[in-house]
């Protein structure tokens, strides 16, 4: 009896270490259950001693998303339109290397330490000036040149709908102050929302902007421009910029404007008016400043909503951030050909990125990004996928 227990719990035991090794390894893209068609090869590789894998969520729905730790890009994206068929819906490209030394740097990407223009590289915290990678016309953009975007994350899938990505950003990475452990938290959810937690803590006074850059096409990626999406953004003011996509630290009312976005319109409706903001930036490129309402059950406000006329998707942004970054594809240039095969146009996407405001840490006036030791730094955004009702 003694040995018939004992091998029960030996087989229960090895039972558990095997569905455990399975937690956290890169799925096997020869099955055939997944809807893309990502070869695991193709994103498996060693940067800086650590091995690079795809991870994928699926909820009952038939929605799919991949993820690999390279950056924690989200590669690709299936949703279904309002004919039941699926079609990735997200930019992205079928081999790692695409996404570090190609046109893909930040697609999907997490962003930090931090995310959007921080003028001239540099801010002062404490009275110690910190100088930071010049990386755009001379500012600082998405955390620098090896920025958040461009490292391996150690990941941990925990279930089929959730994973969750950390790391330790070592003091003074790419010129930001203190030992930042962060964690960032994905979950698909049955009622089509990709939930992403972002939480991290210091041992040094230091500024965060942790955000989200994946770059949407609601008709599929490759299918055109996004001219015709409809678009509503629940902010009555934004930040005005220079010509070098930098705050001048005016909050600009959206009335009269071609940044008047309060009801639904085309993203292209007003885009050639000639304004000088959209000559700057060639498009949208712009922080808009958030309503405080409403807000869903978990006190989430209401950020943007887009709808594609054709394929009848739609997506709702809800955030707990003051911000969120509108930006409409225009340094797309249709020389960056996507998985499917077909090239990005110009404004061939949009991006919605819910964040504090640019270059926070040089406008008093604006909402604060620093983060001091003893504080937990707590971010979300959800992106929640339906169909025109």
């Amino acid at each position: 009896m003694a040995v018939s227990v004992s091998i029960c719990f030996l087989l229960i035991l090895v039972s558990c270490m095997q569905e455990k090794k399975k937690v956290g390894v890169p799925e096997n893209k020869s099955n055939p259950t997944t809807l893309h068609s990502l070869k695991t090869e193709n994103f498996t590789i060693e940067i800086d001693g650590k091995q690079t894998g795809l991870y994928t969520l699926k909820n009952d729905n038939g929605v799919e998303i991949t993820f690999t730790d390279y950056g924690q890009h989200l590669v690709a994206l299936y949703l279904p339109d309002k004919n039941g068929n699926f079609e990735d819906v997200v930019l992205g490209f079928d081999t790692i290397d695409a996404y570090i030394n190609g046109g893909g740097a930040y697609m999907g990407s997490v962003i930090g330490r931090y995310g959007n223009r921080i003028a001239e590289g540099k801010f002062t915290l404490d009275g110690t000036e910190y100088t930071l990678a010049q990386n755009n016309n001379g500012n600082h953009l998405h955390g620098g040149i090896k920025g958040f975007h461009a490292v391996v994350w150690d990941a941990n899938q925990l279930s089929n709908s959730e994973i969750e990505f950390e790391r330790t950003s070592p003091d003074m990475e790419e010129g930001y102050p203190g030992n930042l452990k962060v964690k960032v938290t994905y979950t698909l959810s049955d009622e089509n929302e990709l939930n992403i937690k972002y939480t991290a803590t210091t041992d040094k006074t230091t500024v965060l902007n942790l955000t989200h850059h994946s770059f949407f096409n609601l008709e599929g990626e490759g299918n055109g421009t996004v001219d015709n999406h409809e678009m509503r953004i629940n902010a009555d003011a934004f930040t005005p910029v220079d010509a070098g996509l930098i705050p001048t630290g005016e909050i600009k009312k959206v009335a009269g404007t071609p940044f008047d976005f309060r009801q639904m319109k085309s993203i292209a409706r007003d885009i050639e008016s000639g304004d000088e903001q959209l000559l700057f930036a060639k498009g949208y490129d712009h922080n808009f400043v958030l309503n405080q309402g409403p807000t869903d059950e978990n006190g989430l406000v209401l950020a943007a909503e887009v709808v594609a006329p054709k394929s009848g998707r739609t997506l709702q942004v809800y955030t707990n951030e003051p911000a969120i970054q509108f930006y409409g594809g225009n340094f797309l240039n249709g020389k960056d050909i996507g998985k499917s095969g077909k090239p990005y146009p110009f404004r061939g996407a949009f991006c919605l990125e819910t964040q504090h405001y640019p270059d926070s840490p040089n406008q008093p006036g604006f909402p604060s990004t620093v983060l001091e030791p003893g504080e937990v730094y707590s971010s979300v955004c959800m992106y929640k996928f339906g169909l025109i009702e």
